[in-house]
C-alpha cells in the first residue's frame, strides 16, 4: 500500500473543512454535504450508502479476511445561528453555521478514510458513518430506525469531539463517559397580562418567570449531591408583552446535562417542584 503525504494530506482536509465551513446544512438538510462525503468516499475506493436515515452516508473499507468489523463516526450537521466571523470560509447561508465544528469532524473522518484506504493496516472492514441532525437530537435514531446495524453490521464504534483549548497535536479521553447527556426543557407560565401602569389588575408572568429562572439555579447548587455533576442554563426567556403591556404568558427554555439518569430525574423533579411552587406564588 502506498504511503501519503501527511502534509499533503492535511492541507486537503483544511480544504474540505473550509468548504463545508462556508456551505453549513441544518439536520435532515445536509444535501450538499452528504453528496460532497460521498463523492469523497467513492474517490477512495470506498462502497458507499447514501439515504441512510434520511440524509445519512455510510462508507464500507475491507482489507485482508478478518471477518471482525468496527465502525467510525462523524455528524454533518450545522446549528440556526448567524455567523459573526470574517474569514473567506465564513458561511454563505444566511442564519446558519458551523458552530459546532461538524466541519471539522466531518474532515477528520473523510481523512481517516482516505488514509486507510490508501494504507491499510488492518485485517477487516471498517463502516465510515456520517450522520445527520446530530444537534436535535435525531440524526443517529433516524439511522438505527433505518436499519444501520442490521445492514451495516460492526463490533464497536469510535467518535471524535473537536475540544477548544487542547494543545494541538494533543487529544484526551477517559474510561466512562466524557461528556454528559443532554435533556431539554420548557416551562410554560400562564396568567392575566395588563397594562404597565396597572399591574396589580392582572397576575403578569415576567417577574415570575425570572423569580423561576434564578430559583432553577439552586437545583445544582443545593439539591443534588456534589458528588455528582449537573448543569442547568436557562437559554431562553420569551413573553407576550409589549413595552407598554404586561405579559399573561411566559416560556422558559433550556438545556440540562447530567452524565446519570439518576441525577437527570432529580433534576427534573426539582425543575417541577420549583415551577409549581411559583405558579402557586
Amino acid at each position: 500500500m502506498a504511503k501519503l503525504d501527511q502534509q499533503a494530506l492535511h492541507r486537503e482536509m483544511t480544504a474540505w473543512r473550509h468548504d463545508l465551513h462556508a456551505h453549513p446544512e441544518f439536520g435532515f438538510e445536509e444535501k450538499r454535504t452528504s453528496a460532497f462525503v460521498a463523492e469523497k468516499l467513492r474517490a477512495f475506493g470506498l462502497e458507499v450508502a447514501e439515504g441512510i436515515g434520511g440524509t445519512g452516508v455510510v462508507g464500507t473499507l475491507t482489507r485482508g479476511s478478518g471477518n471482525r468489523a468496527i465502525a467510525l463516526r462523524a455528524d454533518m450537521d450545522a446549528l440556526r445561528i448567524a455567523e459573526q466571523g470574517t474569514m473567506a470560509y465564513r458561511s454563505q447561508t444566511p442564519g446558519t453555521m458551523h458552530a459546532c465544528g461538524h466541519d471539522g469532524h466531518t474532515s477528520m473522518l473523510l481523512g481517516a478514510a482516505k488514509l486507510l484506504a490508501a494504507e491499510g493496516g488492518f485485517d477487516g472492514t471498517v463502516r465510515f458513518i456520517f450522520q445527520p441532525a446530530e444537534e436535535w437530537g435525531r440524526g443517529a435514531l433516524a439511522m438505527l430506525d433505518d436499519g444501520l446495524l442490521e445492514r451495516f453490521p460492526f463490533e464497536e464504534i469510535f467518535g471524535l469531539h473537536n475540544m477548544p483549548g487542547l494543545p494541538i497535536g494533543h487529544f484526551e479521553t477517559r474510561v466512562g463517559p466524557i461528556m454528559s447527556a443532554e435533556d431539554n426543557f420548557e416551562i410554560v407560565l400562564k396568567g392575566v397580562g395588563g397594562h404597565a401602569a396597572r399591574p396589580h389588575a392582572g397576575q403578569e408572568t415576567l417577574v415570575a418567570a425570572c423569580a423561576l429562572v434564578v430559583n432553577l439555579q439552586t437545583i445544582v447548587s443545593r439539591r443534588l449531591s456534589p458528588a455528582d455533576i449537573g448543569v442547568v442554563s436557562v437559554t431562553e426567556l420569551i413573553t407576550d408583552g409589549t413595552r407598554n403591556a404586561l405579559p399573561g404568558l411566559a416560556r422558559i427554555l433550556g438545556d440540562a446535562r447530567s452524565f446519570r439518569p439518576e441525577v437527570s430525574a432529580a433534576i427534573e423533579k426539582e425543575m417541577r417542584r420549583i415551577a409549581e411552587g411559583t405558579a402557586q406564588a
